[in-house]
Parts: C-alpha cells; structure tokens; sequence
C-alpha cells in the first residue's frame, strides 16, 4: 500500500492522490477564466475534481474530499483540520457516503486546499460527477465480531482499480458502490449499483454480489447477480458491471439515468446477457484477476509504542477553535445534560472487537459536523489510544478502533474535553440530516434546522430514546426526494417539500415509516403523513407512542411500522397534518433557522451535469 506520508505512529496511511490533478484542474480553470472553454464544460470537469456549486453564487464551492471506506490516517485528519479552518467555516462535514465535505470554499482557494489535502494522499478526484463515487465499506471491518472476513483490501483493490480509470468520469450518471463483510448492513450496500458481500464457501473467499440498489425517486433494492463469486473474480465483474452502464446507459434524461432505471428499461433478462457479453469481451482481452496474497491479510493489534495522551485541559484548548456561519456550527446545539450520561455513552458508544481486550469507540456528532479543534483532537486521540487512523461512518460519525479496555474511561474524559462525548450513538437521538437548503441548490427545506430540532428534543428525552433497542431504529431527514440524507431506508424518514396556504408558501415534510437494512436487503419507508414544520415534533411523539404501546416483544421500530397497516400511522397523525389558514401562526411560514418567510427556490442541480 503506497502512502505519501511516513507515519511515526500507527499504521501506514493510504494515498490515493496524484498531484497532476490538481495541475490539470488549474490549467482547465484558467482556460475558463480565459474564455477558451464555456460554463458547463468547466462545470463538468470541475465536478470531477470535487468542486460543486452552492446555492450561494459567486465562486463559492462545496469541497468534497473522498475517504476510500472512511479510513482516515491521524496525518490525514490534521490535514483536513487545516482546510476546515483556513478555507471553509472552521468544520467540516460528513457525508452518509463516507465523505469529508466543506461549505463556503472560494473559488481561488481550491487548488491551495487540495494540494494540501494531497501532501497527505487524499483527493478530490471523481468526488462528484457522473463517475464511480468513492467506494464505502463496513467501519467495523477487521475487527467485527460478526464479520465473515475483513472486506478491506478488496475494497481498496476495487478503489484502485476504478480511480481514473477510463470510464469513471463518462457514465450517464454517478455509480456507487460498497463492501459489507457483516451480518448487519453498516455500509448500505443494499441501495449500491453494486453491493459485494462477503461469503465462505468451501474454504474459499468470495462475495454476494447485487447490482441496481437505489432510493431517490425510484427506490429499489439491490438485486443479486451471484450468490458467490470468488474474490479472484471481483474485477472482471465490476468492469462489466460499468462497461454495459456506459453502453447502455441514458445520456438525455438526468432524472432517469442511474442504472436501476436502465436495468428495469431493458429487463433484467436483457441486461444480464449485456453483462455476460461485456464480461467475455473484457476476458477475452486480457481480464484483471485479483493478485491476492497466499494468506489474505488479517488486522492484528498496534504492536508500537503509543505516544501518552495529551490532559484534559491540552484537549480542551486544541479543541476549542472558532467557527462561523452562515448556518448551523458546532455547538450551538442546545443539548441536554443527562445524570447518567458516562454510562449511557459506555453502554452505547463502546463495543467489543472480536480481538480480546479491544473495544470499538464511536464518537458520535450532531449533524455530522466536526470543527478543526476537534479534528485535530481525535486524531491525537487516535494516535494515543486507537492504532492512529479512524474510520468515519454512513451514519456521520467516527469510530475508533483497537482502543484498550482499561484504557475507554480516560478516553472518554479526553473526549468530553473537546465536548466530543455525546452518548447514544446508534440510538434514536443520533439523527442523520443531509445539508439541505443551507447548501444545497435541489434542497426545499433546511434539513438541518429540522435536524436540529430532534436532536435536542430527544437529547432530553431519554424515555422516548430507550423505547427502541440499540441499532433498532433510526430518523435520517433529506431536504429532497434525492435522498442524500437517506430517509428512505430510516426507520421514521422526513423528506421536505412545501406546501401552498393562502396563497403563501408553508414549509413542511414528507413522513414516512418503515424503512431500514435487515436479512441482505433494503426496506423502503412508506409516505404516511405530510405535516408543517412546527408540528413535527409532536408527530415524531406520536409515532413513538404508538410503537410503544402496540409493538411486539423484540420488535425494532422498523419491523413494527412495515407491520402496522399504514392508514394507522396516517390516522394517528391526521389533525397535525390538517391546517387552515385561520390556524396558522406567523412561525409557521418561516423554515428552522431561517429569519426570512419562507421561499422555496430549488435552483439547477449539478448531480448530473
């Protein structure tokens, strides 16, 4: 594994930079700026290198930094601090595909941040764009009780294999894929173009393989295309999958031009012999088996002298690094202080590794967000008590791995330093939000602000939390019917839209039930309700009530709500989702963190540029 930077402590990072992209992006820039090229070819590549356009105009940028399966190395983490706090609004968000994503980035300031970015072996390249996006994986693998075999190297194998690779930036449409080597589905490969799942049989290694997995306006769950296939095969068979996407695949209709609605145009049939014609062809010239080790490699513990923890007060004061807006930052979440809140986060943000003496630590953050004080913190953290890297999650949050027993408590006092110990993770109360309108040109409403709102209600709900078991149910809320914050899959989604009144504009959500990631497959949430704003969180109440007095014993509150008859979540809803002009109050024409009436404006997107 080649990296860019000699690590004095832990394993060696990953690199999977090269500097003559950034060269190309300024030469392209400057053919931009110089007229010799028109606004949507110089969108379209600078999509390619990271670069996507905010609602906001004039030059400001979202950055998208791909983590290949969310493994960060502590030099990696220091790096993306630095951008965080020189270049966008002093913290850095992540995204529900394993990325790093920072807001407000000039223009000018792009090619600075990635060469820094760089020095450390990330990169920006096919982040955004009709291009294999970055390839998630399990954040447990290598050390999950529960796992078949650590996903890891092939996942990476694979990354390799598509960055910049000669159809990865021409598809017709972005193309996602992911590695799951649990029982459980922690990297969503269910809702993946292609999802590998790791399988034994007879001694040999190999994977379940589906393809076609989506949400947004089609929701589909991945369908299998081989019940095993050994890992010697993995690349033979992603090539094909991505040649008969780019053959075959819709140029025109940007609503239209993922693969699963190209695989339910042609039938699976049909597509199938596309695939197999593909495989053959790219056999015929030469293939590319996967070189594997004799003895595949396994994850054992830090064998190297761990550097001592910084104090207490050393981490509060790294940590404490400003940031600013606009939009929700860090901190300003009003959270409740819970009486048992060390416990709570022991029973919940620690789990054993499979390896004895070992623990899983995650670090679980509101909206995702991580300011550069906190960024720098956990990667001392991770150096000091992990094996110096860090995975980030689907979820939006950053786990730890091989973290001593003995050692979870100072741990944890390092991290309520850096105010980096919010309990729960896993839990209700850890709501997944996408950026919404804050950011987003497609966004209705400000997911965030919603997002926002349930977090600390249910902070200082610990009744309503416990209700549902660990890993027994979720709120994820998205801004659009894209999906990115993935409320389709989440056991009580919100996805926002607007609704008319009077002749104003009243924002409020979708809600739908049922959703989640259970037996290799994905659930989709069912529309039960449309409700304003400022009634949501007496609905989520609702909702949670009327799980608790009509589930089943050790029923998740997924399964319940795919149990229910819908009409029964529609009916305990109804009087919140019926509203008259005379009843409306002047708040509720104003979306969450918002100080402006309500004006939905969902502007051209760059998805699909």
């Amino acid at each position: 594994m080649a990296a860019t930077d000699e690590q004095q402590v832990g394993r060696t990072g990953l690199a999977f930079s090269d500097t003559r992209d950034i060269d190309e992006f300024v030469e392209m820039l400057q053919k931009y700026e110089a007229g010799e090229i028109d606004a949507n070819k110089w969108r379209g590549f600078r999509l390619l290198r990271g670069t996507y356009g905010q609602r906001q105009e004039d030059g400001i940028q979202m950055m998208r930094i791909k983590i290949p399966q969310g493994l960060l190395s502590a030099s990696q983490m220091r790096a993306l601090a630095e951008v965080a706090q020189n270049y966008s609004r002093g913290f850095g968000h992540i995204s529900t595909r394993q990325n790093i994503q920072f807001h407000f980035v000039a223009l000018a300031d792009a090619e600075q941040a990635m060469r820094e970015l760089a020095d450390t072996g990330l990169t920006t390249r096919e982040a955004c764009g009709n291009s294999v996006r970055n390839i998630t994986a399990c954040p447990y693998a290598g050390t999950s009780r529960t796992e078949v075999f650590d996903v890891m190297p092939y996942a990476e194998a694979l990354t390799r294999y598509f960055l910049r690779h000669p159809l990865s930036s021409i598809l017709p449409r972005k193309f996602k894929i992911a590695f799951e080597g649990c029982e459980e589905d922690h990297a969503g490969a269910a809702i993946n173009d292609i999802g590998w799942w790791a399988r034994v049989r007879d001694g040999q290694r190999g994977f379940r393989v589906t393809v076609s997995g989506g949400t947004s306006i089609m929701t589909v769950s991945g369908i299998e295309l081989y019940d095993f296939l050994p890992v010697e095969e993995m690349l033979e068979v992603g090539e094909a999958i991505v040649r008969v996407f780019h053959r075959f695949g819709d140029y025109k209709h940007r609503q239209r031009n993922r693969m699963k609605f190209m695989i339910k145009s042609m039938g699976f049939e049909a597509w199938h012999a596309r695939f197999q014609e593909a495989l053959g062809e790219f056999r015929r010239e030469g293939g590319a088996r996967l070189a594997l080790p004799e003895e595949p490699p396994v994850e054992t513990a830090p064998d190297w002298a761990r550097p001592a923890p910084p104090d207490a007060a050393k981490v509060a004061a790294t940590a404490k690094t400003p940031v600013k807006g606009p939009g929700i930052v860090p901190g300003s979440l009003k959270l409740a202080t819970l009486s048992d809140t060390m416990f709570r986060w022991m029973t919940n943000n620690v789990e054993p590794q499979r390896q004895g003496g070992y623990a899983h630590v995650t670090v679980r953050l509101p909206l995702g967000d991580m300011t550069a004080g906190q960024m720098r913190v956990m990667a001392e953290l991770a150096e000091a008590y992990g094996d110096g890297t860090m995975r980030v999650t689907i979820a939006q949050n950053v786990v730890f791995r091989w973290v001593k027993v003995e050692a979870v408590k100072d741990f944890y006092h390092r991290l309520e330093a850096a105010d980096l110990a919010q309990p729960d993770a896993g839990r209700l109360s850890d709501v997944v939000s996408c950026p919404g309108a804050e950011t987003c040109r497609l966004a209705v409403t400000q997911s965030r602000g919603l997002g926002r709102v349930f977090t600390e209600q249910l902070s200082g709900r610990p009744d309503l939390v416990d209700l549902v078991p660990a890993g027994g149910g979720d709120i994820k809320i998205s801004g659009c019917p894209n999906g990115c914050g993935q409320h389709h899959i989440s056991a009580i989604g919100f996805q926002g839209s607007v609704r008319k009144l009077g002749g104003r504009a009243l924002p409020q959500y979708f809600v739908l039930v049922g959703g989640g990631l259970s037996d290799g497959q994905a659930h989709f949430g069912k529309v039960v309700s449309k409700v304003p704003i400022n009634r949501l969180s007496e609905a989520l109440e609702r909702l949670l009530g009327l799980y608790k007095a009509r589930r089943e014993e050790g029923e998740d509150l997924g399964a319940f709500f795919r149990r229910l008859p819908p009409a029964e979540a529609t009916e305990a809803l109804r009087d919140l989702a019926t509203i008259m002009p005379e009843e409306v109050q002047p708040a509720d024409y104003f979306d969450f963190g918002e100080n402006r009436e309500f004006a939905p404006e969902v502007m051209e997107g760059e998805c699909s540029a």
